[in-house]
């Protein structure tokens, strides 16, 4: 398990960056949906522990089995291009221009929903027998996380939308960690302990993830959650987005490579 200083990590940070920024489309997208799938399917998987043992915190401790595997694979998620992609523009990397970020964040977006909507739909079959039941207990319990994470927040007006808000930003500081604690170490071994830490606190402290997200809701609309497409778009999924955004770039991104790749002027010996 060789650790990886920061100051060589925080290199593989802003390469990494780069190559998704100069990513194919299809390959782009490619890996992304197959990001969203795991990812849904970890999610899926959690919530049928949670709901068999009665036990959350074993749902949190093995839902980051799926995270490993698909970083492992080289697969992408939004929350990990929001955070790595903006390095190699900030480190004036040639070629790399906004334009470059955006396309990357938008096709890893729309990758990771069709991927996450895909799973969605497939254990909406299983939970209700190709919806020719009422949803099983995992099914239900998903419908009513669906309407708490929504309409639970728009009850409370902007104070709701406010910590929605700041759920996401603490999601992705927790996840990009994550992503970033797969380079501090040589060895598939090092990787996993690393990525399992963070990711398993973001999921048991209820933060708000938008590509578990996109498959939470989707699937509680299908399993017949109390809540409307627009409750899910406005008092969910784009101002998670944001908070992930604003959570993985400021606290992981920007404070190791402002401190590790642009560090300041050591001080004088007085």
């Amino acid at each position: 398990m060789a650790y990886v200083m920061p100051t060589e990590f925080v290199t593989k940070m802003i390469d990494a960056g780069e190559s998704k920024v100069f990513m194919s489309t299809r390959d782009t997208l490619i890996r992304a949906y197959m990001a969203g799938a795991i990812l849904a399917l970890a999610a899926a998987f959690a919530i049928t522990i949670t709901v068999q043992t009665g036990q959350p915190l074993l749902g949190a401790v093995l839902f980051p089995v799926g995270f490993c595997l698909l970083y492992l694979m080289g697969f992408d998620l939004l929350t990990g291009v929001f955070t790595l992609a903006p390095l190699a523009l900030i480190d004036k990397r040639p070629g790399v221009t906004v334009g470059g970020v955006l396309r990357n964040w938008t096709l890893v977006f729309f990758g990771n929903f069709a991927g996450a909507l895909t799973v969605a739909l497939f254990m909406a079959i299983i939970f209700t027998f190709g919806f020719s039941t009422e949803p099983n207990a995992v099914g239900v319990k998903i419908g009513h996380i669906g309407e708490g994470r929504t309409v639970g927040y728009a009850a409370h007006g902007a104070a709701g939308m406010l910590t929605l808000f700041i759920r996401g930003v603490l999601c992705n500081w927790m996840v990009s960690t994550g992503v970033v604690a797969a380079m501090m170490s040589t060895s598939v071994s090092g990787k996993v302990i690393g990525m399992w830490m963070p990711i398993m606190l973001f999921f048991y402290m209820g933060f708000e993830h938008s590509i578990v997200n996109m498959f939470l809701f989707p699937s509680g609309l299908m399993l017949g959650g109390n809540f409307s497409i627009y409750d899910y778009l406005v008092w969910n999924e784009i101002p998670t987005v944001i908070g992930n955004l604003v959570g993985g770039l400021t606290f992981v991104g920007l404070t190791l490579y402002s401190t590790h790749a642009r560090t300041a002027p050591k001080r004088v010996a007085a």
